[in-house]
Protein backbone atom coordinates (compact mmCIF):
# COMPACT_ATOMS: atom_id res chain seq x y z
CA UNK A 1 0.00 0.00 0.00
CA UNK A 2 0.89 3.56 -0.96
CA UNK A 3 2.37 5.32 2.06
CA UNK A 4 1.71 9.11 2.43
CA UNK A 5 4.14 9.83 5.03
CA UNK A 6 7.17 7.81 3.41
CA UNK A 7 5.88 9.93 -0.18
CA UNK A 8 6.05 13.13 1.87
CA UNK A 9 9.81 12.35 3.56
CA UNK A 10 10.80 11.93 -0.14
CA UNK A 11 9.07 15.02 -1.61
CA UNK A 12 10.80 16.90 1.53
CA UNK A 13 14.33 15.23 0.59
CA UNK A 14 13.81 16.45 -3.12
CA UNK A 15 13.02 20.11 -2.17
CA UNK A 16 16.08 20.12 -0.04
CA UNK A 17 17.72 19.21 -2.93
CA UNK A 18 16.45 21.75 -4.94
CA UNK A 19 16.92 24.88 -2.44
CA UNK A 20 20.81 23.45 -2.14
CA UNK A 21 20.45 23.62 -5.84
CA UNK A 22 21.22 27.09 -7.51
CA UNK A 23 21.13 25.49 -10.86
CA UNK A 24 17.69 24.42 -10.51
CA UNK A 25 16.61 27.46 -9.04
CA UNK A 26 17.68 29.50 -11.81
CA UNK A 27 16.48 27.19 -14.53
CA UNK A 28 12.86 27.56 -12.87
CA UNK A 29 13.06 31.77 -12.21
CA UNK A 30 15.30 32.56 -15.43
CA UNK A 31 14.71 30.68 -18.32
CA UNK A 32 10.64 31.24 -18.49
CA UNK A 33 11.35 34.84 -18.62
CA UNK A 34 14.54 34.61 -20.88
CA UNK A 35 12.30 31.99 -23.61
CA UNK A 36 9.54 33.92 -23.21
CA UNK A 37 11.33 37.59 -24.13
CA UNK A 38 13.37 36.14 -26.52
CA UNK A 39 10.87 34.15 -28.65
CA UNK A 40 7.84 36.05 -28.32
CA UNK A 41 9.69 39.04 -29.93
CA UNK A 42 12.17 37.53 -32.61
CA UNK A 43 9.70 35.35 -33.97
CA UNK A 44 7.35 37.57 -36.48
CA UNK A 45 5.26 36.17 -39.02
CA UNK A 46 4.16 39.63 -40.59
CA UNK A 47 6.67 40.58 -43.38
CA UNK A 48 7.54 44.45 -42.84
CA UNK A 49 10.24 47.26 -43.91
CA UNK A 50 10.94 45.02 -46.94
CA UNK A 51 13.53 46.59 -48.91
CA UNK A 52 12.29 47.38 -52.08
CA UNK A 53 13.28 48.86 -55.58
CA UNK A 54 11.60 50.38 -57.83
CA UNK A 55 11.85 52.17 -60.79
CA UNK A 56 9.30 54.65 -62.29
CA UNK A 57 9.14 54.86 -66.27
CA UNK A 58 6.09 56.76 -66.49
CA UNK A 59 6.56 59.78 -64.02
CA UNK A 60 2.91 60.17 -63.63
CA UNK A 61 0.53 61.31 -61.35
CA UNK A 62 -1.15 57.80 -61.22
CA UNK A 63 2.31 56.09 -60.88
CA UNK A 64 3.32 58.40 -58.08
CA UNK A 65 0.32 57.55 -55.98
CA UNK A 66 0.87 54.17 -56.63
CA UNK A 67 4.24 54.21 -55.35
CA UNK A 68 2.79 56.59 -52.05
CA UNK A 69 0.39 54.21 -51.15
CA UNK A 70 2.98 51.07 -51.40
CA UNK A 71 5.49 53.68 -49.19
CA UNK A 72 2.98 54.46 -46.63
CA UNK A 73 2.27 51.16 -45.61
CA UNK A 74 4.24 49.09 -43.16
CA UNK A 75 4.80 46.67 -45.43
CA UNK A 76 8.12 48.48 -48.12
CA UNK A 77 10.56 50.34 -47.39
CA UNK A 78 10.96 51.86 -51.12
CA UNK A 79 14.97 53.09 -52.88
CA UNK A 80 14.52 54.48 -55.97
CA UNK A 81 16.64 53.19 -58.99
CA UNK A 82 17.47 54.53 -62.41
CA UNK A 83 17.29 51.18 -64.38
CA UNK A 84 16.00 47.46 -64.05
CA UNK A 85 19.64 46.11 -64.23
CA UNK A 86 20.61 48.50 -61.13
CA UNK A 87 17.54 46.85 -59.24
CA UNK A 88 18.18 43.62 -60.44
CA UNK A 89 22.16 43.88 -59.59
CA UNK A 90 20.78 45.49 -56.21
CA UNK A 91 18.61 42.34 -55.65
CA UNK A 92 21.44 39.77 -56.17
CA UNK A 93 23.77 41.51 -53.44
CA UNK A 94 20.85 40.93 -51.54
CA UNK A 95 20.62 44.70 -50.35
CA UNK A 96 16.73 44.78 -51.24
CA UNK A 97 14.41 41.59 -51.46
CA UNK A 98 11.84 43.28 -54.05
CA UNK A 99 12.15 45.27 -57.94
CA UNK A 100 8.70 46.68 -58.82
CA UNK A 101 9.14 48.92 -62.71
CA UNK A 102 6.64 50.80 -63.61
CA UNK A 103 6.23 50.72 -67.77
CA UNK A 104 6.11 53.90 -69.44
CA UNK A 105 2.55 53.76 -70.13
CA UNK A 106 1.00 52.89 -67.28
CA UNK A 107 -1.01 56.06 -66.85
CA UNK A 108 -2.25 56.19 -70.44
CA UNK A 109 -3.26 52.65 -70.71
CA UNK A 110 -5.53 52.97 -67.72
CA UNK A 111 -7.26 56.30 -68.88
CA UNK A 112 -8.13 54.44 -72.06
CA UNK A 113 -9.25 51.63 -69.86
CA UNK A 114 -6.73 49.24 -71.53
CA UNK A 115 -5.33 46.65 -69.39
CA UNK A 116 -1.90 47.92 -67.64
CA UNK A 117 0.62 45.90 -65.97
CA UNK A 118 3.00 46.43 -63.36
CA UNK A 119 6.55 43.99 -63.47
CA UNK A 120 6.85 42.88 -59.84
CA UNK A 121 10.09 40.80 -59.19
CA UNK A 122 10.79 39.00 -55.78
CA UNK A 123 13.81 37.07 -54.16
CA UNK A 124 12.54 33.17 -54.27
CA UNK A 125 15.41 32.79 -52.21
CA UNK A 126 13.44 33.30 -49.16
CA UNK A 127 10.21 31.49 -49.77
CA UNK A 128 8.85 32.24 -46.76
CA UNK A 129 7.70 35.77 -47.32
CA UNK A 130 7.45 35.84 -50.85
CA UNK A 131 3.69 34.76 -50.87
CA UNK A 132 3.03 37.65 -48.14
CA UNK A 133 5.01 39.69 -50.09
CA UNK A 134 2.52 39.35 -53.31
CA UNK A 135 -0.57 39.53 -50.86
CA UNK A 136 0.27 42.59 -49.48
CA UNK A 137 1.06 44.48 -53.52
CA UNK A 138 -2.34 43.01 -54.30
CA UNK A 139 -4.08 44.68 -51.65
CA UNK A 140 -2.20 47.77 -52.33
CA UNK A 141 -3.24 47.32 -55.72
CA UNK A 142 -6.86 47.19 -54.84
CA UNK A 143 -6.36 50.33 -53.00
CA UNK A 144 -5.46 52.01 -55.88
CA UNK A 145 -7.82 51.24 -58.02
CA UNK A 146 -10.56 52.00 -55.56
CA UNK A 147 -8.70 55.66 -55.40
CA UNK A 148 -9.05 55.72 -59.09
CA UNK A 149 -12.65 54.63 -59.69
CA UNK A 150 -13.52 57.47 -56.46
CA UNK A 151 -15.95 59.91 -58.13
CA UNK A 152 -16.54 57.96 -61.17
CA UNK A 153 -20.05 56.71 -62.70
CA UNK A 154 -18.93 52.56 -62.98
CA UNK A 155 -20.98 50.09 -62.67
CA UNK A 156 -21.59 48.20 -59.41
CA UNK A 157 -18.79 45.18 -58.36
CA UNK A 158 -19.61 42.72 -55.88
CA UNK A 159 -17.16 44.06 -52.60
CA UNK A 160 -15.62 41.19 -50.64
CA UNK A 161 -14.73 41.71 -46.94
CA UNK A 162 -12.84 39.81 -44.68
CA UNK A 163 -12.61 39.62 -40.92
CA UNK A 164 -10.42 37.52 -39.00
CA UNK A 165 -11.87 35.67 -35.98
CA UNK A 166 -9.46 35.39 -32.35
CA UNK A 167 -6.29 37.03 -33.41
CA UNK A 168 -7.89 40.12 -35.86
CA UNK A 169 -4.87 41.77 -36.27
CA UNK A 170 -2.46 38.61 -36.89
CA UNK A 171 -0.39 39.53 -34.31
CA UNK A 172 2.26 37.08 -34.23
CA UNK A 173 2.38 36.91 -31.04
CA UNK A 174 -0.99 36.06 -29.83
CA UNK A 175 -0.01 33.17 -32.03
CA UNK A 176 3.53 32.45 -30.89
CA UNK A 177 3.52 33.41 -27.15
CA UNK A 178 0.80 30.92 -25.74
CA UNK A 179 2.56 27.48 -27.80
CA UNK A 180 5.75 28.90 -25.62
CA UNK A 181 3.97 27.77 -22.31
CA UNK A 182 4.62 24.30 -23.87
CA UNK A 183 8.05 24.98 -25.03
CA UNK A 184 9.43 26.34 -21.55
CA UNK A 185 7.39 23.63 -19.40
CA UNK A 186 8.52 20.61 -21.85
CA UNK A 187 12.13 21.85 -21.56
CA UNK A 188 12.03 22.36 -17.85
CA UNK A 189 10.24 19.65 -16.76
CA UNK A 190 11.62 17.18 -18.46
CA UNK A 191 15.91 18.27 -18.09
CA UNK A 192 15.15 19.08 -14.00
CA UNK A 193 13.83 15.68 -13.60
CA UNK A 194 16.39 13.89 -15.71
CA UNK A 195 18.73 14.83 -13.40
CA UNK A 196 17.18 14.27 -10.10
CA UNK A 197 17.72 10.00 -10.27
CA UNK A 198 20.65 10.11 -12.43
CA UNK A 199 22.26 12.47 -9.65
CA UNK A 200 21.77 10.51 -6.84
CA UNK A 201 23.13 7.21 -8.58
CA UNK A 202 26.65 9.63 -8.90
CA UNK A 203 26.38 11.23 -5.98
CA UNK A 204 26.00 7.53 -4.13
CA UNK A 205 23.06 8.68 -2.40
CA UNK A 206 20.41 6.23 -4.21
CA UNK A 207 22.44 3.24 -1.92
CA UNK A 208 20.87 4.93 0.66
CA UNK A 209 17.57 5.61 -0.77
CA UNK A 210 17.29 1.90 -1.83
CA UNK A 211 17.96 0.08 2.13
CA UNK A 212 14.66 2.10 2.88
CA UNK A 213 11.40 0.28 2.81
CA UNK A 214 10.26 3.18 -0.02
CA UNK A 215 8.79 1.41 -2.86
CA UNK A 216 9.23 2.81 -6.70
CA UNK A 217 5.49 4.51 -6.75
CA UNK A 218 6.19 6.59 -3.72
CA UNK A 219 9.97 7.06 -4.97
CA UNK A 220 8.46 9.08 -8.33
CA UNK A 221 5.58 10.67 -6.61
CA UNK A 222 7.52 11.96 -4.38
CA UNK A 223 10.23 13.54 -6.77
CA UNK A 224 7.36 14.38 -9.54
CA UNK A 225 5.63 16.93 -7.23
CA UNK A 226 8.00 19.31 -6.07
CA UNK A 227 8.83 19.97 -9.76
CA UNK A 228 5.27 19.81 -10.89
CA UNK A 229 5.07 22.93 -8.58
CA UNK A 230 8.15 24.29 -9.82
CA UNK A 231 6.77 23.84 -13.18
CA UNK A 232 3.22 25.58 -12.52
CA UNK A 233 5.27 28.83 -11.06
CA UNK A 234 6.95 28.55 -14.66
CA UNK A 235 3.62 28.69 -16.14
CA UNK A 236 2.40 31.49 -13.84
CA UNK A 237 5.44 33.50 -15.37
CA UNK A 238 4.71 32.46 -18.84
CA UNK A 239 0.94 34.04 -17.91
CA UNK A 240 2.39 36.91 -16.70
CA UNK A 241 4.50 38.09 -19.35
CA UNK A 242 2.24 37.37 -22.29
CA UNK A 243 -1.09 39.21 -20.47
CA UNK A 244 1.58 42.75 -19.84
CA UNK A 245 4.44 42.87 -22.31
CA UNK A 246 2.69 41.44 -25.29
CA UNK A 247 -1.00 42.50 -24.22
CA UNK A 248 -2.60 39.15 -24.79
CA UNK A 249 -6.05 38.17 -24.12
CA UNK A 250 -7.27 35.66 -22.15
CA UNK A 251 -11.31 34.65 -22.91
CA UNK A 252 -11.55 30.95 -21.73
CA UNK A 253 -11.42 29.30 -18.27
CA UNK A 254 -8.37 29.18 -15.84
CA UNK A 255 -9.41 26.06 -14.31
CA UNK A 256 -9.57 24.49 -17.80
CA UNK A 257 -6.16 26.04 -18.75
CA UNK A 258 -4.54 24.38 -15.13
CA UNK A 259 -5.96 21.21 -15.82
CA UNK A 260 -4.10 20.81 -19.10
CA UNK A 261 -1.31 22.38 -17.27
CA UNK A 262 -1.35 19.89 -14.98
CA UNK A 263 -2.22 16.73 -17.32
CA UNK A 264 1.07 18.29 -19.41
CA UNK A 265 3.41 18.50 -16.79
CA UNK A 266 3.04 14.83 -15.30
CA UNK A 267 3.33 13.40 -18.58
CA UNK A 268 6.91 15.19 -18.63
CA UNK A 269 7.96 14.78 -15.85
CA UNK A 270 7.49 11.00 -15.36
CA UNK A 271 9.22 11.66 -19.35
CA UNK A 272 12.52 13.04 -17.18
CA UNK A 273 12.11 10.58 -14.36
CA UNK A 274 11.89 7.66 -17.36
CA UNK A 275 14.97 8.66 -18.66
CA UNK A 276 16.83 9.69 -15.55
CA UNK A 277 16.23 5.81 -14.23
CA UNK A 278 17.45 4.31 -18.04
CA UNK A 279 20.76 6.74 -17.75
CA UNK A 280 22.68 6.88 -14.95
CA UNK A 281 24.94 9.42 -16.25
CA UNK A 282 23.89 13.17 -15.72
CA UNK A 283 25.23 14.67 -18.69
CA UNK A 284 24.45 11.79 -20.95
CA UNK A 285 20.48 12.32 -18.96
CA UNK A 286 20.80 16.03 -20.13
CA UNK A 287 21.31 15.17 -23.95
CA UNK A 288 18.81 12.42 -23.92
CA UNK A 289 16.29 15.31 -21.87
CA UNK A 290 16.93 17.72 -24.29
CA UNK A 291 16.49 15.90 -27.62
CA UNK A 292 12.65 14.27 -26.09
CA UNK A 293 11.89 17.89 -24.93
CA UNK A 294 12.93 20.34 -27.25
CA UNK A 295 12.59 18.96 -30.73
CA UNK A 296 9.56 17.50 -30.02
CA UNK A 297 7.74 20.83 -28.32
CA UNK A 298 9.40 22.73 -30.95
CA UNK A 299 8.75 20.65 -34.60
CA UNK A 300 5.88 18.50 -33.92
CA UNK A 301 3.70 20.99 -31.40
CA UNK A 302 2.32 23.02 -34.03
CA UNK A 303 4.01 26.14 -31.60
CA UNK A 304 5.72 26.90 -35.25
CA UNK A 305 4.70 24.73 -38.50
CA UNK A 306 1.68 24.27 -38.71
CA UNK A 307 0.44 20.27 -38.42
CA UNK A 308 -2.21 20.65 -41.09
CA UNK A 309 0.87 21.58 -43.52
CA UNK A 310 3.12 18.52 -42.61
CA UNK A 311 3.12 15.14 -43.79
CA UNK A 312 0.73 12.37 -43.09
CA UNK A 313 2.99 10.27 -41.45
CA UNK A 314 4.64 12.99 -39.38
CA UNK A 315 0.82 14.27 -37.93
CA UNK A 316 0.79 10.63 -36.48
CA UNK A 317 4.21 11.04 -35.20
CA UNK A 318 3.19 14.40 -33.66
CA UNK A 319 -0.27 12.85 -31.77
CA UNK A 320 2.13 10.87 -29.60
CA UNK A 321 3.70 14.00 -28.05
CA UNK A 322 1.65 15.59 -25.28
CA UNK A 323 3.18 18.98 -26.61
CA UNK A 324 0.95 18.87 -29.22
CA UNK A 325 -2.16 18.78 -27.68
CA UNK A 326 -1.14 21.19 -25.10
CA UNK A 327 -0.44 23.94 -27.69
CA UNK A 328 -3.76 23.65 -28.78
CA UNK A 329 -5.35 23.80 -25.37
CA UNK A 330 -3.18 26.70 -24.47
CA UNK A 331 -3.94 28.68 -28.13
CA UNK A 332 -7.75 27.84 -27.56
CA UNK A 333 -8.47 28.80 -23.81
CA UNK A 334 -6.25 32.44 -24.44
CA UNK A 335 -7.92 33.25 -27.81
CA UNK A 336 -11.05 31.26 -28.48
CA UNK A 337 -12.38 30.23 -25.19
CA UNK A 338 -13.69 26.63 -25.57
CA UNK A 339 -15.25 24.86 -23.07
CA UNK A 340 -14.10 21.81 -21.61
CA UNK A 341 -16.46 19.27 -23.43
CA UNK A 342 -15.13 20.66 -26.51
CA UNK A 343 -11.47 19.88 -25.84
CA UNK A 344 -12.34 16.48 -24.84
CA UNK A 345 -10.00 15.49 -27.82
CA UNK A 346 -6.83 16.89 -26.52
CA UNK A 347 -7.48 16.13 -23.13
CA UNK A 348 -7.86 12.18 -23.64
CA UNK A 349 -4.86 12.41 -25.31
CA UNK A 350 -3.03 13.93 -22.38
CA UNK A 351 -4.65 12.16 -19.96
CA UNK A 352 -3.49 8.95 -21.97
CA UNK A 353 -0.21 10.10 -21.94
CA UNK A 354 1.14 11.10 -18.90
CA UNK A 355 -1.07 7.93 -17.32
CA UNK A 356 1.38 5.82 -19.73
CA UNK A 357 3.97 7.20 -18.90
CA UNK A 358 4.23 7.56 -15.17
CA UNK A 359 3.06 3.83 -15.45
CA UNK A 360 6.25 3.05 -17.82
CA UNK A 361 8.37 4.79 -15.16
CA UNK A 362 7.09 3.20 -12.20
CA UNK A 363 8.00 -0.08 -13.71
CA UNK A 364 11.46 0.84 -15.27
CA UNK A 365 12.47 2.04 -11.68
CA UNK A 366 11.22 -1.22 -10.15
CA UNK A 367 13.69 -3.34 -12.93
CA UNK A 368 15.97 -0.68 -11.81
CA UNK A 369 16.31 -1.50 -8.32
CA UNK A 370 16.18 -4.88 -9.19
CA UNK A 371 19.17 -4.87 -11.08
Amino acid sequence: MVSRRRIFSILKKEIFHILRDPFTIIMALVMPVVMVLIFGSSIEFNVQKVATAYVDQDHSQTSRMFLRLLGSSEYFKLTQVDSVAEGNKKMEQEQVRALIVIPPTFEMNLSGRCPSSIQVLLDGTDNSSVGALAGYIGLIQGKMIKELNRGQNTKPQIKVESRFLFNSELSSQWFIVPGLAAVVMAVLSILLTALTISREWENGSMELLLSTPVRPLEIVLGKIIPYALLGIFSVCIVYLIARTVYGLPFVGSHWVFCLGTLLFLLSYLGLGLLVSTMVRNQQAAVQIAMMLGLMPSMLFSGFIFPLEQMHVVCRWIATIFPARWFVEIARDQFLKGSSLSSLWLPFTALLADSFFIIQLCVRKFKRTLEK
